[in-house]
């Protein structure tokens, strides 16, 4: 699978991406076996950057992830962890399970982006990988902590990229706006962009994809199926958008554009999940995976051959916007 450099930084990240959130017991539990055979699944179909974070399963994600690529040569994968939510002891929540993730609720999250708190989040997750680094560190939703994490939490892990503790440094959010303007404010390398480009919705061509090919920033898409809208060849009865039950319009915007890829011969996820690489910024495609079923079926998906002709139709049917760039050799 091909690898992409994030500018001079050195660090280099798989086209298509591991994000281990779902394996950290997402919504339902996963078993230890299924999370490693996604792993060891996502390794040999050529996946070599992994996504994780605290807030995944109050730490599960990372200490699954870090399990099965401790066997793995340390310089043949990318590993990317999150700062911003502390993990503490919470003995009351013992006999309870956390809100979103299927876990006991014995941690809390606490928000913190200070410079103390971005030192001790990354500590806590090297303790829980069980590895000697991470190569990657974001700041993990910070929409209701702007100003703590642009003055304390970037400085913090600007002076860890330039010790060489880390390689790359950035954000991830679920808006463009913010990310944009930590994308002019700063020095970062990457952001992580969740939901806001792809195949259903491209807003954020208007800000922050220019901003990072100004700033030579790279962008990791992650939410490609938009939690689900785009997840399948036709979007099911209570279908998702941004965790909740799609609008109508969505749906039958979604059921148009999946029309356009049957006539071509391919289905909506798999042009869903190569669409957002097609620009020059975006380096990545992340997507969640619980067991190995679902690491195939998207490997399967982001190798489909797509028909040049698909992006015009696209295009003419006013379901993709005329300045959305499309892959190369297709024509404009």
């Amino acid at each position: 699978m091909k690898l992409n450099k994030i500018g001079p930084s050195g660090v280099e990240v798989s086209a298509l991406s591991f994000g281990a959130a779902p394996i950290g017991n997402l919504y339902r539990a996963t078993s230890d076996a299924d999370a490693r055979a996604a792993l060891d699944a996502a390794w040999d179909g050529g996946m070599r950057y992994f996504d994780t974070a605290p807030h995944y399963g109050l730490g599960l994600s990372e200490r699954r992830l870090g399990e099965a690529l401790r066997e793995r040569p340390r310089a043949e994968f990318t590993v990317s962890t999150k700062v911003g939510r502390l993990l503490v002891a919470d003995p009351a929540g013992a006999d309870r399970r956390d809100s979103v993730f299927d876990v006991p609720a014995d941690l809390r999250r606490v928000w913190d982006f200070s410079r103390d708190g971005v030192r001790r989040c990354i500590d806590a997750s090297l303790q829980r990988l069980g590895l000697d680094r991470v190569d990657i560190v974001y700041l993990h939703d910070p929409d209701d902590h702007w100003r703590q994490a642009l003055e304390h939490g970037y400085p913090a892990l600007a002076e860890l990229r330039d010790q060489g503790v880390i390689g790359a440094i950035g954000a991830g959010m679920n808006q463009s706006q913010m990310l944009t303007a930590f994308v002019k404010h700063t020095d970062m390398d990457l952001i992580m962009l969740a939901g806001r480009y792809t195949l259903g919705e491209q807003d954020a061509l208007d800000d922050l994809l220019p901003a990072c090919q100004e700033r030579g920033v790279a962008v990791v898409a992650v939410g490609v199926f938009n939690s689900g809208l785009l997840a399948r060849d036709r979007p099911p009865a209570g279908a998702k958008y941004n965790y909740a039950d799609a609008p109508p319009e969505l749906v039958e915007r979604a059921n148009r554009i999946a029309g356009v890829c049957e006539r071509h011969g391919v289905t909506l996820p798999s042009v869903a999940l190569n669409f957002p690489l097609a620009h020059p910024a975006v380096v990545s495609v992340a997507v969640g995976c619980r067991d190995a079923d679902q690491v195939n079926r998207n490997t399967a998906l982001f190798d489909t051959a797509l028909p040049e002709a698909l992006w015009a139709d696209l295009r003419e049917a006013g379901l993709l916007r005329a300045d959305a760039p499309i892959p190369e050799g297709a024509p404009e």
